[in-house]
């Protein structure tokens, strides 16, 4: 096939210094991880105006809206591993061929997975806990949100094909776009503002849905126009055929792997329901800030695999495995000053999210205990990430089901029974450490593995 000359954003990727190569591409991710992230904090701050009730609504919708976005997750992985591959390689029209592909068959999976989402409401969150006080809040804002889902499939994995050509910038200026969008209109739809009516908790999903359409106009602009790195035509069946089982074939054990996250979520918020509707609220705020203090992982669990997958299609299989170890060290340092950080100022956050002192006080407990695994579950997550990089998706799922239901759910719901809800929060550090030890001696020596030595005869075995 024909080699393609690479970009500036390619020839940094495969010769440049790799701390600072790192840096370049997750910084501009902090940016816009930040900004996503609020969709769901600034959603939860204003709904929790509303009442306990409407914000033990929204808590209950965590696990159910992680799903669809893991599923967009999981083809985004799939999407920037087998792209960045090829670009690698120096194949970027098959590159373009892909990413074409991943944006079709990404709207036409997570239209489908909503639309049953919609029908089947009622049965998934009676099973989490909800109580007949819960599910009208919870109709008024899932219908809409699974809507909006299906929007969310095309700047996703749009975004996923800018970052493995190299450019993390874009990503996170779509990224932040959605976000400031969403923050402006919340309020403005929830509690209403001059002939707008106030909407309550549908408001925010409608203001979701609106941030992630505006999102669609954009990324296709730059992925067909601007950058042309998508076809500015339809895919043909065999084409299509094609492209599908090479994004499927890392995508689904990708998105499964997400989707296992929520599904173990679902388990230990019906547990933490039996607690009543205070340590649901609790809970789901905690969950919100979680995603806020693991920001710069789960920024370099998106700039680290188009790094991985560009050299390990180039075969310097030796900046792949320097890339691993110098970002497990930073992160387990960051995550310890993140702990610091939110056990001082846990009482103000506690406060800013709670009115009831029984809700403020299990924020509290919450933040004193949970935050301290959050190293141990950098280095899970950026392993998993790693490992789909290096189009390894069997292996990430297993670390998944070793992490979520051989120790995370398990440990965690043995210290619930004998312990309480802080019995549960310490039975998470003891699976994210027990995790993040097999995850990083079996990463170590897959790498140090015969196979994975010869990057391009898989190349080209995949490419038949």
């Amino acid at each position: 096939m024909s080699q393609d000359k690479p970009s500036s954003r390619q020839a940094d990727l495969l010769n440049g210094s790799i701390p600072e190569t790192l840096k370049r591409m997750t910084l501009p991710m902090i940016l816009g991880m930040i900004m996503l992230m609020t969709f769901g904090l600034v959603d939860t701050f204003f709904v929790s105006l509303l009442g306990t009730e409407q914000l033990a609504a929204i808590s209950f919708t965590f696990p159910v809206t992680f799903t669809l976005i893991s599923l967009n997750i999981g083809l985004g992985i799939g999407t920037s591993a087998i792209i960045g591959r090829y670009m690698g390689s120096g194949e970027s029209h098959l590159a373009k061929e892909f990413a074409t592909g991943a944006l079709l068959l990404s709207t036409i999976l997570v239209g489908g997975l909503a639309l049953v989402g919609v029908f089947t409401i009622d049965p998934i969150f009676k099973a989490l806990g909800a109580t007949d006080e819960h599910l009208p809040y919870i109709h008024d804002y899932m219908v809409v949100w699974y809507a909006a889902g299906v929007f969310l499939a095309l700047p996703m994995v749009g975004n996923s094909v800018l970052r493995a050509s190299g450019d993390t910038k874009t990503p996170s200026i779509v990224m932040a776009m959605g976000g400031f969008i969403n923050a402006v209109l919340d309020p403005i739809l929830i509690f209403g503002w001059g002939p707008i009516p106030a909407m309550g908790i549908q408001g925010a999903a409608i203001a979701t849905m609106i941030a992630w359409g505006v999102g669609v106009f954009y990324i296709l602009y730059l992925l067909a126009i601007k950058r042309r790195l998508m076809l500015t035509r339809l895919l043909t069946w065999d084409e299509m055929k094609l492209t599908s089982a090479g994004i499927l074939k890392i995508g689904l054990p990708a998105a499964g792997a997400n989707m296992l996250t929520p599904i173990a979520g679902g388990v230990l918020t019906a547990v933490v329901a039996g607690y009543g509707s205070e340590a649901v609220a609790a809970w789901g705020v905690g969950s919100r800030l979680e995603s806020i203090a693991s920001i710069i992982v789960l920024a370099l669990s998106m700039s680290l695999p188009p790094f991985i997958s560009q050299n390990y299609g180039a075969g310097k299989i030796q900046r792949v495995k320097d890339a691993y170890i110098i970002t497990l060290r930073f992160i387990l340092v960051w995550q310890l000053v993140v702990y610091a950080i939110l056990w001082v100022l846990s009482a103000y956050i506690a406060a800013a999210f709670a009115e009831e002192p029984e809700v403020a006080e299990l924020i509290q407990l919450f933040l004193w205990i949970v935050p301290l695994g959050y190293g141990m579950q950098g280095v899970i997550i950026l392993t998993n990430s790693s490992f789909n990089a290096m189009h390894k998706p069997m292996s990430a799922l297993t670390l998944s089901v070793l992490r979520l239901f051989v120790f995370f759910v398990p440990i965690s719901m043995l210290g619930s029974y004998y312990y309480g809800l802080q019995g549960m929060f310490w039975g998470g550090i003891i699976a994210n450490i027990l995790t993040a030890i097999a995850a990083f001696v079996w990463f170590k020596r897959a790498m140090n593995s015969e196979h994975f030595n010869h990057p391009s005869e898989q190349l080209e075995e995949e490419s038949h």
